[in-house]
């Protein structure tokens, strides 16, 4: 959340910076709630002052009138009294702040949506194919590996059932991505719970804004992960880290789960947008002196896997219209997949500043000794599974009708073709 002494002190650039997201946020009410919340603070404090300094002449033997005893007892209730509107002011201020989205970096395009993102750069792939590209369901169906109908049995639309080579493919390109991020970026794995607690799901921002898109368990208060920086965020929830747990960087390969409901058309039939998927995620504590460089990082760690896979791809940067609710900045990661003429969103990279560690109370000390400061978080898939595999099937089609493995899947998948 933000930095209510930040509102306070600088309110009308902060207005103006979550106004370019569009939408509305009630700072005024904000804003008097807090001077309230602060008057209110100042009589507590004069009254326990008065009280305590009653109660030391008391101590030094000064008989007490009943009168005095009396205005005694009426301040401990009034500040009883005080403690409970204290109490509730600063229930409401919190939830004003946990529906405050988080503040745009000033070089962040303006716009509205997503017309108006800007791409930073595309990348042409290795990949030389056939010339009439088809369509990858039309490619899935003949070679057997993609089976829809009977996901629809078992669960209803968008969901996906993967078959034979089609399954093996994609536990390969989890298990090769969780290893180039570990091996060759430094990320350490974690296993993770995919079922988690209020707490976890506010720290992370997507609660209270997007109860409405996530699966939730009433009886048990436990909501199915949409990503795994969900549960990552909360790790140190509460906590106070030491000097070298900052920088931290982890790397998690989870399902992930969303009731996104879209209109129907080309972008919920087959696997492109689902209620259940798996993602692998990198995540990031930094510090705050150099988020901005780990962000970059984080964005070629994304594209490393693209190029290996000898994709195609673009990097995105969102304008403030389209930013995540807990971003800063954030730059997508498209790769095209020619037989559907699409380009396909696999990695999402964002910088949260300390939006996220506010929310979950996380601190570290920046050194021994020094005064606890809440850590910047940066999130980024690496990469989403189901739109790769898209990629891989029409990138990799040759004319026989088969499909080729990319060669650095090969020594994972034990095939180097799928062939109906």
């Amino acid at each position: 959340m933000l930095n209510i002494e930040l509102i306070q002190s600088d309110t009308e650039n902060v207005r103006a910076s979550l106004l370019r997201r569009g939408g509305s946020v009630p700072l005024d009410e904000l804003l008097k709630l807090n001077d309230k919340r602060k008057l209110i603070q100042q009589e507590v404090d004069t009254l326990r002052s008065e009280r305590k300094k009653v109660s030391h002449q008391i101590g030094l033997g000064t008989r007490p009138s009943k009168e005095l005893l009396s205005d005694m007892k009426a301040m401990g209730q009034k500040v009883k009294s005080l403690e409970i509107e204290y109490k509730s002011i600063q229930q409401d201020i919190r939830t004003i702040l946990l529906n405050v989205p988080n503040i745009p970096r000033a070089d962040v395009p303006d716009g509205k949506d997503e017309s108006s993102n800007q791409i930073v750069r595309t990348i042409e792939g290795a990949v030389k194919s056939v010339s009439n590209f088809l369509p990858y369901l039309e490619i899935a169906k003949a070679l057997g590996i993609i089976d829809l109908r009977a996901s629809a049995k078992i669960s209803g639309s968008r969901f996906y059932v993967l078959n034979g080579k089609g399954a093996k493919l994609q536990r390969s390109l989890i298990s090769w991505m969780l290893d180039m991020h570990i091996e060759e970026h430094g990320y350490e794995e974690l296993y993770l719970p995919y079922l988690v607690n209020t707490e976890t799901v506010t720290g992370s921002g997507h609660l209270p804004k997007f109860s409405e898109t996530m699966y939730h368990d009433q009886e048990d208060d436990l909501w199915l992960i949409p990503t795994a920086e969900v549960p990552i965020t909360s790790m140190f929830r509460d906590e106070i880290l030491d000097p070298d747990q900052i920088p931290a960087q982890f790397v998690a390969h989870t399902p992930c789960f969303r009731r996104e409901k879209a209109a129907s058309g080309s972008q919920t039939r087959g696997i492109k947008r689902v209620h259940q998927f798996d993602k692998v995620e990198m995540y990031k504590f930094v510090s705050p002196d150099n988020s901005d460089e780990e962000l970059s990082k984080l964005v070629d760690n994304a594209e490393e896997i693209a190029r290996q896979l000898g994709l195609t791809y673009r990097v995105i940067e969102l304008c403030a219209g389209d930013l995540g609710f807990s971003a800063v900045k954030t730059f997508d990661l498209e790769v095209w997949s020619p037989g559907s003429e699409d380009w396909l969103e696999v990695s999402s990279c964002s910088n949260c500043d300390d939006f996220q560690s506010r929310r979950a109370n996380i601190r570290y000390r920046p050194k021994s000794g020094a005064k606890p400061i809440y850590p910047h978080s940066l999130n980024g898939s690496g990469l989403a599974i189901p739109r790769i595999l898209i990629a891989i099937l029409e990138n990799y089609q040759q004319s026989d009708g088969s499909v080729l493995i990319p060669e650095v899947l090969r020594k994972y998948t034990g095939f180097d073709k799928i062939e109906s």
